[in-house]
């Protein structure tokens, strides 16, 4: 039973794709046919509006986009940096741990128990450090994407008065859920030129 409904699944998805091919496919001859054709707007015969659609590819804009490349380059940099430091904290109390127990049976009670409390307070201050530096990278990032999308929506509001597309999906790694994707609906270049261009203007 299990075998079938996965037979059956696989059929859905392939029928689905074949179904986009052949939409798009049929739509970019009749393009191509008759140079007068609006191809911005696809129609029927009825003369009934179809969405009409185009891709961008998120992980050409986050490596090619220079102000979506530089915030990320950023992140990546703190978050490197909060790691090291973290590190580094720990090889303090362990060499400090490590001096406190050359001196072996010199050691009293007392002062085993008080360095045990003093290290143990240490290291949940250097875990605080991290714990709290770590919320604020994470609360930069939020705000930083929120900018990133903020003029990613604005570019592509101006962008689109032209070629007044209904829908632009966004597509990428973990992000890839169309089942086919025709190349010529692919505006990623556009738009990494346009904003590359928009955002040195406005410096």
């Amino acid at each position: 039973m299990k075998k079938a409904q996965v037979v059956l699944n696989v059929i859905v998805v392939v029928l689905i794709a074949v179904l986009f091919f052949l939409y798009f496919s049929g739509r970019k001859k009749q393009c191509t046919a008759n140079a007068n054709t609006d191809c911005s707007i696809a129609k029927d015969s009825l003369g009934a509006k179809h969405p009409t659609i185009a891709y961008v590819e998120l992980d050409s804009l986050n490596s090619q986009v220079t102000f979506i490349r530089d915030r990320k380059t950023e992140l990546d940099g703190e978050q490197k940096s909060i790691e090291n430091d973290y590190e580094n904290s720990y090889r303090q109390l362990e060499a400090e741990k490590n001096n406190f127990l050359k001196r072996g049976s010199a050691i009293t009670q007392p002062e085993a128990e008080a360095f045990q409390e003093k290290l143990v307070q240490q290291q949940q201050q250097v875990e605080a450090d991290k714990q709290s530096r770590s919320q604020k990278l994470a609360e930069k990032g939020a705000k930083i994407m929120g900018d990133v999308q903020a003029k990613l929506k604005d570019f592509l509001n101006d962008y689109n008065k032209d070629k007044k597309y209904t829908y632009i999906l966004a597509t990428g790694t973990g992000l890839d859920y169309m089942f086919y994707k025709d190349s010529t609906l692919n505006i990623t270049n556009d738009i990494v030129k346009g904003l590359n261009d928009k955002m040195n203007n406005s410096k």
